[in-house]
């Protein structure tokens, strides 16, 4: 962070604490907050950054203090602490990069099978278990809020909130589509066979002037929840269907207790949806303004993970790959995304 930028970030907390000892802050509640946050997340930077400073400063003139008395010592002290120094350092680059506006949001991730049937829908299992081991290591937290099993394995779609610190600004990177090659323990032949899964990410916004849900636009069905089976199945119509009739956008909940729960939950991936689909028409209109081509996502594979005949993840936005397969899909997926947010910084 260059001393331009630490003026820069002094001066925009300044001028809005002065905007918040205004009379009139308080009375639009909502735009209070934002402001209230903003100040809140910039000055943990600021502070972290001048804790940082101060420990690699400190750690300076202990190791000028060795090489003037000769006390080899206080090297092997520094060692632990020039560790920790460089690890606060690759956190604080993370941080850097993850500077849009959501970055900091909870994240909404749906995950949806391919075509091929049982083989894609086994490969939606195995994805999600890979994003809650991730979730697990990064001590966030993972709530599904609907799930469509498949007919004999796996899962058909599957939708979740990841909430923790930056949890959209990490998973953006990997909204796409994913391609598996492997040997199918479906297949008696024992042949090779190729998958594909997509995932969507989109943030969790709150209530925001952008987005205005007219109570009319909607379609709401109930429905008994699926379950395991057992005690598992719910005996009533809590699960909740609302479709957006002006945009087709469908979503639903059923992992929620009550109906009204559930109806709560799935008006807020709606509203983060239609946010999504707005930003999408904005981006668009820029990228057409400046003649540039718009960036095909969708349809196209984002990574490969390769089983057979060798072991290889490959991203191939970035060209990044790992050959120990096993561990990304234990939840060592970080490389990948530093490899995207560079990547991303790089172009812009």
């Amino acid at each position: 962070m260059s001393p331009f930028d630490l003026e820069k970030k002094e001066k925009e907390i300044e001028e809005m604490e002065r905007e918040s000892a205004r009379p009139d802050f308080w009375d639009d509640p909502i735009n209070a907050q934002k402001v209230m946050r903003k100040i809140t997340d910039i000055r943990d930077k600021l502070d972290s950054y001048y804790e940082l400073k101060k420990r690699f400063e400190d750690a300076y003139a202990v190791w000028e203090m060795g090489l003037e008395e000769g006390e080899e010592s206080l090297f092997e002290d520094l060692s632990e602490e020039i560790k920790e120094i460089d690890r606060k350092l690759k956190e604080m680059e993370i941080e850097v990069l993850l500077n849009g506006p959501y970055d900091k949001n909870d994240a909404i991730i749906s995950l949806h099978a391919g075509a091929g049937g049982t083989e894609a829908q086994d490969w939606v299992d195995m994805l999600f278990r890979m994003y809650s081991r991730w979730v697990e290591k990064k001590g966030m937290r993972l709530e599904i809020v609907d799930h469509l099993p498949g007919e004999e394995a796996g899962t058909k779609s599957l939708t979740a909130v990841v909430k923790g610190d930056y949890a959209y600004g990490y998973l953006k990177a990997e909204r796409g589509v994913h391609r598996l090659v492997r040997i199918s323990p479906f297949d008696a032949s024992g042949r090779r066979h190729t998958s594909f899964a997509s995932v969507e990410v989109i943030p969790e916004i709150e209530e925001d002037d952008e987005i205005e849900i007219n109570p009319s636009d909607l379609r709401i069905d109930t429905f008994r929840a699926g379950g395991a089976g057992g005690q598992h199945v719910n005996k009533t119509d809590s699960a909740v269907r609302i479709t957006h009739l002006p945009t087709g956008i469908v979503v639903q909940c059923q992992n929620e207790r009550s109906q009204h729960a559930n109806r709560l939950a799935a008006l807020k991936i709606l509203r983060a949806r239609l946010f999504e689909l707005k930003r999408q028409e904005r981006e668009r209109k820029l990228a057409e303004q400046r003649g540039e081509q718009p960036e095909i996502g969708w349809g196209n594979q984002i990574r490969s993970y390769v089983f057979q005949p060798y072991t290889l993840v490959k991203d191939h936005r970035t060209n990044f790959e790992m050959g120990n397969i096993e561990s990304v899909m234990d939840g060592n997926i970080d490389p990948f995304i530093m490899a995207y947010l560079k990547h991303k910084a790089s172009k812009n």
